[in-house]
């Protein structure tokens, strides 16, 4: 399995200054690797992201929240035509130096760096729906031959329905 690279963008939140009860909001380009959904490939339709990130300084650490829109495009998981799909990615952070709850250790903030790059990958991920679709009605590909089902028409895309002759010997077996 093959692991998309994710572009590393590094915020050093101590260079913020903030004092106890501060926050500071900063607009930052990110960049989304490709999204692997359901075994497919779908990308970002922008290369670089205008994100808006909120920090707030806590006692003993930092409150995050990172906004961004993100247009998804790649293969539609029923048709497999090309399909896109519009999110808001909406995520939170919280990040407490010495804790031992896992809840309040962001897994992007080491020594006061938050990688921004990773957290936004991971969050675009996560606010992407399970199934992007053409369209919401998609009907998907006919299971005998294959063909769009969402340009057949109906009364014409019909398949012979008898039995597969693969299994023609079964019924010749005797039920008792």
């Amino acid at each position: 399995m093959l692991i998309a690279q994710v572009p590393t963008t590094i915020v050093d939140l101590a260079r913020l200054s903030l004092a106890y009860g501060e926050g500071a909001r900063l607009d930052l380009p990110v960049e989304i690797a490709s999204l692997e959904l359901g075994g497919q490939d779908y990308a970002a339709a922008a290369t670089s992201l205008d994100a808006r990130l909120d920090v707030s300084r806590l006692s003993a650490g930092y409150a995050l929240r990172l906004r961004f829109p993100l247009r998804v495009e790649g293969p539609c998981m029923r048709c497999l035509d090309s399909a896109a799909v519009e999110v808001e990615v909406d995520a939170r952070e919280v990040h407490q130096r010495d804790t031992e709850d896992e809840e309040l250790c962001s897994p992007y903030v080491e020594d006061d760096d938050l990688d921004l790059g990773r957290w936004a990958h991971d969050a675009a991920v996560l606010a992407t729906p399970t199934r992007v679709l053409c369209r919401p009605d998609c009907a998907g590909l006919c299971p005998v031959c294959g063909e769009s089902l969402n340009d057949a028409d109906p009364a014409a895309h019909e398949h012979d329905t008898g039995l597969d002759p693969r299994w023609a010997k079964l019924d010749e077996l005797k039920q008792e």
